[in-house]
């Protein structure tokens, strides 16, 4: 008995789950819950892990942290967007990528 070279994960989301019906299947429902859970923990992850970075490099860069770690808090700030429970049925502009302004000539 050997070891598996690596573990297939099941990522996406479920091909039977019909949007204008979900009631329809409900392991497919559940399956399709589950991956919007699963994204949604994926997101906070990935933001708690670029907040971390902000403080460290906050830390390390001192009094010039203004310009050394701007990069990084624009990650932060862009990943932070929509990020987070019960924030789904609120409108986009309140919490959706940041809408750059276009300067009317």
């Amino acid at each position: 008995m050997g070891r598996k070279k690596g573990v297939a994960f099941d990522e996406g989301a479920p091909y039977d789950f019909d949007s204008e019906n979900p009631y329809k299947d409900p392991v497919a429902m559940l399956e399709m819950r589950e991956h919007l859970v699963r994204e949604k923990w994926i997101q906070i992850e990935k933001a708690k892990i670029l907040r971390e970075k902000v403080k460290w490099c906050y830390r390390v860069e001192d009094v010039n942290h203004l310009q050394k770690c701007r990069h990084l808090l624009h990650q932060y700030l862009d990943a932070t967007r929509g990020v987070g429970w019960g924030k789904d049925h609120r409108p986009p502009a309140l919490h959706g990528p940041k809408v750059e302004a276009e300067v009317a000539e």
